[in-house]
Protein backbone atom coordinates (compact mmCIF):
# COMPACT_ATOMS: atom_id res chain seq x y z
CA UNK A 1 0.00 0.00 0.00
CA UNK A 2 1.46 3.61 -0.83
CA UNK A 3 0.84 6.67 0.51
CA UNK A 4 -0.01 9.41 -1.60
CA UNK A 5 2.48 12.65 -0.95
CA UNK A 6 0.46 15.11 -2.49
CA UNK A 7 -2.71 14.75 -0.08
CA UNK A 8 -0.52 16.61 2.57
CA UNK A 9 -2.24 19.85 1.50
CA UNK A 10 -2.92 23.21 3.58
CA UNK A 11 -0.64 26.14 5.23
CA UNK A 12 1.15 24.34 7.95
CA UNK A 13 4.08 22.66 7.00
CA UNK A 14 4.52 18.97 7.75
CA UNK A 15 7.03 19.40 10.91
CA UNK A 16 6.98 22.78 12.61
CA UNK A 17 9.85 24.21 13.92
CA UNK A 18 10.69 24.37 18.08
CA UNK A 19 10.05 27.57 19.62
CA UNK A 20 12.27 28.98 21.93
CA UNK A 21 10.99 29.81 25.74
CA UNK A 22 11.18 33.50 27.03
CA UNK A 23 11.92 31.87 30.45
CA UNK A 24 14.47 30.96 32.66
CA UNK A 25 18.19 30.95 31.84
CA UNK A 26 17.70 31.65 28.08
CA UNK A 27 15.71 35.18 28.46
CA UNK A 28 18.86 35.58 31.16
CA UNK A 29 22.08 34.82 28.51
CA UNK A 30 20.02 37.33 25.86
CA UNK A 31 20.67 39.84 28.20
CA UNK A 32 17.42 40.15 29.79
CA UNK A 33 17.63 40.97 33.31
CA UNK A 34 14.71 39.57 34.84
CA UNK A 35 14.72 37.62 37.99
CA UNK A 36 14.51 33.92 37.77
CA UNK A 37 11.90 33.70 40.59
CA UNK A 38 9.19 35.75 38.53
CA UNK A 39 6.28 33.63 36.80
CA UNK A 40 6.58 30.74 35.44
CA UNK A 41 7.64 28.46 37.90
CA UNK A 42 5.53 26.16 40.08
CA UNK A 43 6.02 25.62 44.15
CA UNK A 44 7.17 22.17 45.05
CA UNK A 45 4.23 21.83 46.93
CA UNK A 46 1.99 22.19 44.21
CA UNK A 47 4.02 19.73 41.88
CA UNK A 48 3.61 16.98 45.27
CA UNK A 49 -0.19 18.03 45.92
CA UNK A 50 -0.94 17.11 42.06
CA UNK A 51 1.34 13.74 42.09
CA UNK A 52 -0.64 12.81 45.05
CA UNK A 53 -4.49 13.86 43.32
CA UNK A 54 -2.81 11.97 40.38
CA UNK A 55 -2.06 8.48 42.86
CA UNK A 56 -5.39 8.82 43.84
CA UNK A 57 -7.15 9.79 40.66
CA UNK A 58 -5.62 6.81 39.01
CA UNK A 59 -6.06 4.34 41.68
CA UNK A 60 -9.83 5.54 42.09
CA UNK A 61 -9.95 4.18 38.24
CA UNK A 62 -8.64 1.28 39.12
CA UNK A 63 -10.84 0.22 41.40
CA UNK A 64 -13.77 1.17 39.60
CA UNK A 65 -12.71 -0.96 36.60
CA UNK A 66 -11.96 -3.83 38.80
CA UNK A 67 -15.45 -3.56 40.28
CA UNK A 68 -17.09 -3.60 36.55
CA UNK A 69 -15.06 -6.32 35.38
CA UNK A 70 -16.54 -8.26 38.22
CA UNK A 71 -19.81 -7.64 37.57
CA UNK A 72 -19.36 -8.38 34.32
CA UNK A 73 -20.08 -4.54 33.15
CA UNK A 74 -16.34 -3.90 31.63
CA UNK A 75 -17.27 -4.35 28.15
CA UNK A 76 -13.25 -3.93 26.90
CA UNK A 77 -10.94 -6.01 29.13
CA UNK A 78 -7.80 -4.64 28.55
CA UNK A 79 -8.71 -1.23 29.90
CA UNK A 80 -8.07 -2.76 33.56
CA UNK A 81 -4.08 -3.54 32.73
CA UNK A 82 -3.93 -0.15 31.10
CA UNK A 83 -5.01 1.57 34.21
CA UNK A 84 -2.97 -0.72 36.47
CA UNK A 85 -0.16 0.41 34.74
CA UNK A 86 -0.92 4.51 34.54
CA UNK A 87 -1.61 4.02 38.67
CA UNK A 88 1.67 2.02 38.91
CA UNK A 89 3.67 4.65 37.28
CA UNK A 90 2.00 7.71 39.15
CA UNK A 91 2.83 5.93 42.15
CA UNK A 92 6.27 5.61 41.32
CA UNK A 93 6.58 8.93 39.97
CA UNK A 94 5.36 10.27 43.90
CA UNK A 95 7.75 7.70 45.28
CA UNK A 96 10.64 9.15 43.39
CA UNK A 97 9.62 12.97 44.54
CA UNK A 98 9.49 12.07 47.97
CA UNK A 99 12.44 10.34 47.65
CA UNK A 100 14.37 13.09 46.12
CA UNK A 101 12.55 15.43 48.47
CA UNK A 102 14.40 13.51 51.36
CA UNK A 103 17.42 13.08 49.72
CA UNK A 104 17.63 17.21 49.27
CA UNK A 105 16.71 17.57 52.94
CA UNK A 106 19.56 15.59 53.68
CA UNK A 107 21.69 17.49 51.99
CA UNK A 108 20.51 20.90 53.48
CA UNK A 109 20.65 19.37 56.57
CA UNK A 110 24.35 18.25 56.41
CA UNK A 111 25.51 21.54 55.13
CA UNK A 112 27.94 23.49 57.25
CA UNK A 113 27.59 27.07 57.73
Amino acid sequence: MRMRVDSITGNTPFITPMKTWKTGLNSLSSGDTTSVTGTGQVPFQDVFQTAVDQVKTTQADVENKEYLLATGQLEDAHSLPIAEAKAAVSLDMLISLRNKALESYNDLLKMNI
